[in-house]
């Protein structure tokens, strides 16, 4: 199954949703470090593996962290190869003075957007998606 790829409709069906729990960004050395913590991602870069976990997992297993953060995730199954989805709604989002970290996954893109924030945020991605009906 494709993923949908027009610009217009990945908008206007997106979806989002705001997960439950705060999510944190922390690092570890190996993959069994990271499975203990029962990790929404992994991503290998050369100085050590990013996690981005419940900030509870983390906290428990004494790591340190960074970015307190909401998920939320854009219920439209969105082409790898789509062009300016993530473009459009990080710079709505920038319009809000918010920074975002985006992640792509096979099926949907997810954002990681401040704790406090993701009210603003969850209601900017509605206003967006119903603006391009």
């Amino acid at each position: 199954m494709t993923g949908e790829s027009d610009l217009g409709r990945l908008i206007a069906s997106m979806q989002p949703v705001l997960r439950d729990g705060v999510y944190v960004f922390a690092h570890v050395e190996t993959l069994a470090e990271a499975v203990q913590l029962d990790p929404m991602m992994t991503f290998r870069e050369d100085e050590a593996l990013t996690v981005i976990a419940r900030r509870e997992t983390v906290e428990g297993a004494g790591l340190r962290y960074e970015f307190p953060s909401r998920s939320i995730t854009l219920n439209v199954h969105s082409s790898l190869e789509a062009v300016g989805f993530l473009a459009a709604i990080t710079a709505r989002l920038a319009q809000l003075k918010m920074g975002v970290n985006p992640v792509s996954a096979f099926y949907h893109d997810h954002l990681f957007v401040p704790e406090h924030r993701a009210e603003d945020a969850l209601a900017a991605l509605i206003e967006m998606s119903g603006s391009q009906v």
